[in-house]
């Protein structure tokens, strides 16, 4: 589509007999912010940018994804002293409505430029920032525009920029799958904005933005804390906070954050590269993360259940497994109260539902209204009903037609995989 646009434009220009003039009204600079894609959908939002093109630029081989994949393992096999080619853009834009000046701001916010040969999780040479210019005008520029970013950067406390600034020597288009990568990809991860910090001048500095500054750690849970990365234009964000945030009942801390880093002190395993990204600490550390989000409440719940619950929880949890008859949790327990998931923290059953059966589980005549699903279950030659908590998917045993009145049903289940919460708020085991 980008190629024919480009055609017909040409051909319009010549028609009219004003080819020269065409080309003169335009401008281009080559931009490389690491992973293509996410570049190109950030450049084009720019009002005065008429054309974005993904690419390959500056480097001594041919110019194709899977030359450059391999040429970045020669290389660090030390099998290669070649330069190989950076991932870039190449940003055409109409100097009478916006300045290359205006174009380097987008460039310097969308990015984190003081990260070497890497851009997030994407690591090698051919994730290098980097600005490849036309003549000596556009290098003075990006160099005036790298100091001023630089200071803006220092003030912020973070790192000395890396980002190579140097004259286009070579430039090839990306394949045509490359193109457009997002608006024909739209589930695709939303970037997180670069360093969070606003280039001096540019229109993020002059209106209200989302705070982007580091959470306050005195004010989190140090022992453990869910931190949620966000962006303030990332749908994928709107749709988590909408679907399990303004919901949320466990017991795990929460908070959201629109900056980058951690709360000072606190570390990161690796860079952030993509929104939104749940990042599970324990005593300031990493110790997992969720990235991306697209409607997957089962997947996100079933990576948080992995941190909070024992391994005897997990094998009931998420391979349909039990206890044994007697030893599970909760079989004694007579106390006002709601059973909840253990991880979710979703109500399941009321305490005055609960009888003995004599069964050696905790057993309820009636569950609380949409807090189960119920599964055919086939294994081990029977055909049974098993129930499953509706807000995380994880088993919690089966439901049989052998209970006492009003419903006649006996919900069986594994007191491992229950916490109770007695009335009055008192949290349970």
């Amino acid at each position: 589509m980008k190629t024919l646009l480009r055609v017909v434009m040409l051909v319009l220009a010549v028609m009219a007999g004003t080819a020269g003039t065409a080309f003169a009204a335009t401008d281009s600079i080559v931009l490389g912010m690491g992973c293509f894609w996410g570049a190109e959908k950030r450049m084009s939002e720019l009002t005065g940018v008429v054309d974005v093109e993904s690419g390959y630029a500056n480097g001594d081989i041919d110019g194709t994804y899977e030359a450059v994949l391999a040429h970045e393992k020669a290389l660090k096999r030390g099998k290669s002293d070649k330069r190989n080619h950076a991932e870039v853009v190449k940003v055409s834009f109409d100097p009478a409505k916006v300045s290359l000046e205006s174009v380097l701001m987008r460039f310097w916010e969308s990015h984190d430029p003081t990260q070497g040969d890497r851009q997030g999780n994407d690591v090698g040479s051919n994730y290098r920032s980097a600005i490849y210019t036309n003549n000596a005008a556009q290098q003075a520029t990006a160099l005036k525009t790298r100091d001023v970013y630089q200071a803006a950067l220092k003030k912020a406390g973070l790192k000395t920029i890396t980002t190579e600034i140097a004259p286009l020597k070579k430039f090839v288009a990306a394949e045509t799958y490359h193109q457009d990568y997002l608006k024909k990809n739209p589930d695709g991860y939303c970037g997180l904005g670069g360093t969070g910090v606003s280039y001096p001048g540019s229109i993020a500095s002059k209106i209200a933005q989302p705070d982007k500054s580091p959470l306050d750690a005195k004010a989190l849970n140090l022992k453990r804390q869910l931190i949620v990365f966000e962006a303030s234009d990332c749908p994928f964000c709107k749709q988590f906070k909408a679907e399990v945030l303004d919901s949320w009942q466990a017991e795990v801390a929460v908070i959201r954050t629109y900056s980058p880093n951690p709360p000072a002190g606190w570390v990161l395993e690796k860079a952030l590269f993509a929104t939104p990204t749940i990042v599970l600490f324990e005593n300031g550390k990493e110790v997992s993360r969720f990235t991306g989000y697209n409607g997957d409440k089962p997947r996100f719940w079933k990576w948080l259940g992995f941190h909070l619950l024992t391994p005897a929880q997990q094998k009931i949890a998420f391979e349909q497994g039990t206890e044994r008859p007697g030893t599970g949790s909760h079989l004694d327990e007579k106390r006002p109260g709601t059973f909840v998931d253990p991880i979710t923290g979703a109500a399941l059953f009321r305490s005055d539902t609960k009888f003995d059966s004599g069964t050696g589980w905790p057993s309820f005549f009636n569950p609380l209204p949409g807090a189960l699903s119920e599964h055919v279950d086939t294994a081990h030659g029977m055909k049974r009903v098993e129930v499953r908590s509706a807000s995380s998917g994880i088993h919690l045993g089966h439901v049989f037609d052998d209970g006492p009145p009003p419903t006649g049903k006996r919900y069986c289940i594994n007191g491992n995989v229950l916490k109770f919460v007695p009335d009055g708020g008192a949290t349970g085991k």
